[in-house]
């Protein structure tokens, strides 16, 4: 007896990585708003940016997550989640890229590494039809 294969749901593939890229990082927005973004002007500093650009987390860690969530502008918004995570491992986690986490295996920058890379997903693939942007098309 044959079973019917279901059909593929890559739209809500999509809507779940949105969701799930989306919650992750408005905790850490939400970090940033209530304990400041001061302590930002020591690892920018140290590669000679002003301290002003640590204020650009907030738009890469509390209003693209909200977009994404609605699925609005979802490319733009993940590209803007995918540069913030590689600055925070180049200013932050740096010295970690070629370390193995001590606490249970795996890599050290795992955690950056997958939002980085769920965000480029989300940028190369869109929101999906369950967005506000997937619905005009």
């Amino acid at each position: 007896m044959a079973y019917a294969r279901p059909a593929p749901t890559p739209d809500a593939g999509l809507l779940v990585l949105r969701l799930g890229l989306a919650a992750i990082l408005l905790f850490h927005g939400i970090y940033k708003v209530t304990h400041g973004v001061a302590w930002m002007a020591g690892p920018l500093g140290r590669v000679g940016l002003p301290a002003f650009l640590g204020y650009g987390t907030y738009v890469a860690e509390i209003l693209a997550p909200v977009l994404l969530i609605v699925g609005l502008w979802t490319r733009l918004a993940a590209l803007v989640i995918a540069f913030d995570m590689a600055m925070a491992i180049f200013l932050a986690r740096s010295g970690d890229v070629a370390k193995i986490n001590p606490m249970g295996g795996g890599w050290a920058i795992e955690l950056e590494m997958l939002l980085l890379v769920g965000a480029l997903a989300l940028a190369l693939a869109g929101g999906g039809r369950y967005s506000v942007g997937g619905a005009r098309r």
